[in-house]
């Protein structure tokens, strides 16, 4: 007897040989951006110009990985620029009050009043969505103004500065500082990265949010306790802000209310270029990443290029997450 080989469906071998393509998108355009940016000005490649463009998108992308988990649990946070300029004013208000003499005591402190105020914006942020029934556009784009408005308080319109040149120096480290020859805000972002993937990928935790983003109804008869998941949601979002300002301070020793103005749109946008969904769903915290470099290379590149004023880095940016969503979009007809 002879046996016939029967070969598999034809869906079945597109679906064996198909890429992933919106989980690849956001490396090849790393890729083709670095092509580019070695075409337009020889220096780009320069460890120095690499090294300054990551340590520079670290803020964003902290505050990043924080808005992967809210976007893939259906939500969306706008309050996050605001916030920042809010918890940064306040740390560094909290670390004059030490005075002359303080040390790493006080620093600590600091940190601590960071994450812990980062904590309880996020939280408020949960609460208003989850048990006030307010879509989170309308909710935080309200809670973006009451902390863009409590910081131009604080500052009286003004500027909030280190006062103690002695505690400046010794918080510098914290942006400026190495170990191993790698920028510590390049260690945080990653160790960020990495602690939020295996929070998202391989938790319950991780599996609920992702439920709850790709269908609220099927997760609810699930049994999956969406306000829960949804408000710490938006709580690890203020720990990341609080994360970030735990960097960003020791920059420029101040805050003012111009401070993380449109940190919400390149977060948004970072997360968006990632692959992750607007919708909700699967985030890619990796991607994630990925996006927060290619947005402040892009800005890079047009510094060195000279070819467009680095006054519309702002209008790039805007076009370029409508161009991730038409890329989302087209991809996700085409499955």
């Amino acid at each position: 007897m002879t046996q016939t080989a029967v070969s598999p469906p034809e869906s079945l071998r597109r679906r064996s040989v198909s890429l992933d393509w919106r989980g690849l998108s956001p490396y090849a355009a790393l890729a083709l951006l670095m092509l580019l940016g070695a075409l337009v000005n020889p220096d780009f490649l320069a460890v120095e110009n690499l090294t300054n463009v990551v340590t520079r998108c670290s803020f964003i992308a902290v505050i990043a990985v924080g808005a992967t988990f809210v976007i893939s649990g259906g939500g969306l946070d706008l309050s996050v620029g605001s916030m920042a300029a809010f918890v940064g004013g306040v740390t560094i208000l909290v670390l004059n009050r030490a005075g002359p003499g303080a040390g790493i005591g006080t620093i600590a402190l600091g940190m601590g009043v960071a994450l812990a105020m980062g904590a309880l914006c996020g939280l408020g942020n949960g609460l208003i969505v989850a048990f006030g029934r307010i879509e989170p556009f309308i909710a935080t784009l309200g809670t973006m103004g009451i902390f863009r408005a409590l910081i131009t308080w604080l500052a009286d319109g003004g500027t909030i500065a280190m006062r103690s040149s002695s505690l400046r120096e010794l918080y510098r480290p914290v942006y400026f500082g190495e170990v191993l020859g790698i920028p510590v805000p390049i260690l945080l972002f990653m160790t960020v990265a990495v602690l939020g993937a295996v929070i998202l990928y391989k938790t319950p935790f991780g599996r609920r949010v992702a439920a709850i983003g790709s269908n609220e109804e099927v997760a609810r008869y699930s049994g999956v306790p969406l306000k829960r998941a949804r408000i710490t949601t938006y709580v690890i979002q203020g720990l990341c802000v609080g994360l970030a300002v735990i960097v960003y301070v020791p920059r420029l020793g101040s805050a003012t209310p111009t401070t993380g103005l449109l940190w919400e749109l390149q977060a948004i946008t970072a997360v968006v270029i990632g692959g992750t969904a607007l919708r909700g769903g699967n985030g890619r915290i990796f991607g994630t990443i990925a996006g927060a470099v290619i947005l402040e290379m892009v800005g890079n590149i047009m510094v060195l290029s000279d070819l467009v004023s680095e006054y519309l880095i702002g209008a790039v940016q805007g076009a370029i997450i409508i161009i991730a969503m038409l890329v989302q979009r087209s991809l996700s007809r085409s499955r």
